[in-house]
């Protein structure tokens, strides 16, 4: 049996992981991203401590971003503007491959994460779809007719522009970049600046979470409008709030106002905005299956 290396590059966190399949993972570790040099040598550090013993084929990451994919850019398998600090322009991809001597497929943290649900979750046997990561950021990615979603750069749906009703919710946003987007509304930062309080500490009938609702909800009616998904399949620590996918479901109901009339919108909608099936796995697992499609 191949083995393949997946790492989820996190702005908090990495996971690491050796296997082949939900069901066949060998090893896995995950700690804290702290410095690049650090954080990545720890990476190589895990993998090339199993390389003692078994052969990896090849090795995947999905990495938190921007980052570069252009395979033609002097900069491709980097890490380029983040806010994060000390990570703009690190290079990854390719300190990966020269460490462990094998192929290294590389993509966004959430295209990774889509890959992975289309291979073993909620979008297997879907052609489009999208996957959005809510969390500390949000992100989105997802594939169009069977391909992840690439471009002029990769997809960044978490950056958005939203109505926003001062009056209604008077807090300026948290993005450094454009303040009041989709992720300086409805990220994480945005609930602690917002309310003084993180997600996991609000209870279920606080007013934060409708205002969550309703901006989550106009996020995915603009790419309802604009990308025609299959189905939405929603991720990250936020979404972990029992009652929000129930509230999302009935305001993108209510902002498209029976204008997209598909039965699984207008009857079936708990079946087409739905929670990740590989949960938090689906990014590490994602990077395994991004792995396997580089030598395929």
């Amino acid at each position: 049996m191949s083995l393949y290396g997946g790492v989820e590059a996190g702005g908090t966190r990495f996971t690491c992981a050796i296997g082949s399949s939900p069901d066949e993972l060998k090893a896995e570790v995950s700690f804290a991203t702290t410095t690049p040099q650090q954080t990545i040598d720890r990476a190589i550090a895990f993998f090339q401590q199993y390389q003692r013993r078994e052969t990896l084929s090849a090795v995947g990451i999905g990495s938190f971003g921007p980052v570069d994919l252009n395979p033609s850019s002097p900069m491709f398998g980097y890490i380029t503007n983040t806010p994060k600090p000390g990570w703009a322009n690190t290079e990854f991809s390719g300190r990966i491959s020269r460490a462990l001597g094998v192929p290294v497929g590389f993509d966004t943290d959430v295209n990774a994460a889509a890959l992975g649900e289309a291979t073993w979750g909620a979008a297997k046997g879907l052609e489009t779809f999208i996957y959005m990561t809510i969390g500390t950021g949000i992100g989105g990615g997802g594939m169009i007719n069977s391909q992840l979603l690439h471009g002029l750069l990769h997809p960044e749906m978490g950056h958005l522009r939203l109505p926003h009703d001062f009056d209604q919710d008077p807090y300026p946003g948290a993005c450094p970049f454009h303040g009041d987007c989709l992720e300086g509304l409805a990220a994480g930062p945005a609930l602690l600046g917002r309310w003084g309080h993180r997600g996991e500490e609000l209870p279920p009938d606080h007013p934060a979470w409708r205002l969550e609702a309703h901006y989550l909800a106009l996020g995915l009616a603009n790419l309802i409008c604009t990308l025609s998904p299959q189905r939405i399949i929603l991720g990250g620590g936020i979404m972990q709030q029992a009652a929000l996918f129930q509230m999302v479901r009935r305001n993108v109901q209510q902002l498209l106002n029976k204008y997209v009339q598909v039965p699984a919108i207008l009857e079936r909608i708990d079946q087409y905005i739905v929670p990740a099936a590989l949960g938090n796995r689906a990014g590490v697992l994602g990077a395994i299956a991004l792995a396997k499609k580089t030598i395929q």
